[in-house]
């Protein structure tokens, strides 16, 4: 029997069967497949991870804004803190000027009768030549306390920054022969010798002529102070172009190279002995620096040491401005015939005091103890001066004369405060109320008697 031969395998090169394109398509889809998976994945992959970095920041953003509102909290918190920080020191600075505007005014209560009966003991020293030195004693020691009364006031005024000038073209002169006058009883007392050396040329400040001379009189005082007795002290004037350079300077203790960084700082003083001799509250120099600096001017300290004396040199703008011009020549009132003067004061010694130094004076003097006494007083009798406490029972001083200006018809009165109080928001009311002078006690009994002198009598 004859077998047929099986057909040959297909050649490799010739087209695929139906199986082996199924196999390939398969494969082929298998690979797409893979392919998108793994894109696919991938894309998941950057999504997942896009989700983290997404999650985390959203996470450091809400760790952010944690963070900002407690700083904020905290910043509210110390804005507030500092606020009332802020309050109490001011609160304190207030309380503490209010005390010792309190304690000035307690202080200079007292000391206005004992001025006013040491002014009466100098009227009788050709009695007994022993009243000459009791006179002396009891008028530097009331006016060493007034000193220091001030001198705790300015220390109030320095550090809560309350010190006003009123400036005017002064001449370097006159400021200079003012703080002279000033000093001068305390240079006698030690037997110093003082020489003044000025410019030829007169040269003019534009100043506060009284707290100018303050600066100069607190020199002055300073260099007698730590000056021995037959010391020297020279005050040397000189101008440097726009600019004129004052020299205070002693051979007295000299400043140690320890004190000299801090001479100006408040309350610093240098070696004291046991005594206490120099006095003192260490504000002076400092009172000095800020009073120059408000004028446009420094202030330096020089001493090679203790036992060499000091020097203190300031520098003061020279003013561009002229002096203002006397005017026309005016017929002033006679000053030997009386007035008639009331005296408004609720201290019962010092206005008997006062009314009788002011009747030794020559004038005619009411003295009234309360303010609504007083008041009737002004508005029933045409009197030249009425001087007024501010602080009086009934009525205060400023109710008096405002009350007393809106009644009047006609010419008034010279009207002159005589007060405890020194703080220019005092002077200030004294002036909105219609005083015409305001004078601190103790009161200062020239200057009280040129006001009267310049009133013309009714």
């Amino acid at each position: 029997m004859h077998r047929t031969a099986p057909p040959p395998d297909p050649d490799p090169g010739h087209a695929p069967t139906e199986t082996s394109f199924v196999e390939a398509s398969l494969h082929g889809a298998h690979e797409r497949e893979v392919q998108l998976l793994r894109e696919t994945i991938n894309q998941l992959l950057v999504m997942a991870k896009m989700q983290v970095q997404e999650k985390d920041k959203s996470e450091a953003f809400a760790l952010l804004i944690a963070q900002l509102r407690e700083a904020n909290q905290n910043l509210v918190l110390a804005t507030f803190g500092a606020q009332d920080m802020q309050a109490s020191a001011e609160a304190a600075a207030l309380r503490q000027t209010e005390f010792l505007a309190m304690l000035a005014h307690e202080l200079r209560n007292p000391l206005q009768p004992l001025a006013m009966a040491n002014d009466l003991l100098g009227k009788k020293v050709a009695l007994d030549p022993a009243l000459a030195h009791v006179h002396g004693v009891i008028g530097r020691q009331v006016g060493h306390m007034a000193r220091l009364i001030d001198d705790l006031l300015d220390a109030s005024r320095v550090s809560s920054g309350k010190i006003t000038l009123q400036l005017l073209p002064v001449l370097l002169s006159d400021i200079l022969s003012s703080a002279v006058e000033v000093g001068q009883a305390s240079i006698d007392k030690r037997q110093q010798v003082l020489s003044l050396n000025l410019p030829k040329e007169p040269l003019v400040i534009e100043a506060d002529l009284v707290r100018l001379t303050q600066v100069f009189a607190n020199l002055l005082n300073n260099a007698s102070k730590f000056t021995q007795e037959f010391g020297h002290i020279a005050i040397v004037a000189r101008r440097n172009g726009a600019v004129v350079e004052i020299s205070v300077s002693d051979d007295g203790t000299g400043i140690a190279p320890d004190i000299l960084p801090f001479i100006f700082d408040l309350f610093t003083q240098g070696y004291r002995s046991l005594d206490r001799a120099q006095g003192g509250l260490g504000i002076g120099l400092s009172l000095v620096r800020t009073l120059t600096q408000l004028h446009g001017g420094t202030i330096d300290a020089l001493s090679a040491g203790v036992g060499l004396g000091s020097e203190f040199i300031l520098k003061l703008p020279i003013s561009p401005l002229p002096m203002p011009g006397a005017g026309a020549a005016q017929a002033q009132p006679d000053p030997s015939l009386p007035r008639r003067i009331l005296l408004i004061e609720d201290n019962a010694d010092a206005a008997e005091l006062l009314t009788m130094l002011l009747e030794h004076l020559g004038h005619l003097v009411d003295m009234r103890l309360d303010g609504p006494s007083g008041l009737r007083a002004v508005l029933d009798t045409p009197y030249d001066v009425v001087i007024c406490d501010i602080g009086l029972p009934g009525m205060d001083g400023y109710q008096v004369i405002s009350s007393a200006r809106a009644a009047l018809q006609g010419a008034l009165p010279c009207f002159v405060a005589a007060s405890g109080y020194s703080q220019s928001d005092e002077v200030n009311l004294a002036g909105q109320a219609g005083f015409d002078h305001y004078l601190v006690k103790p009161i200062n009994i020239d200057a009280l008697s040129k006001i009267i002198a310049a009133q013309k009598p009714r």
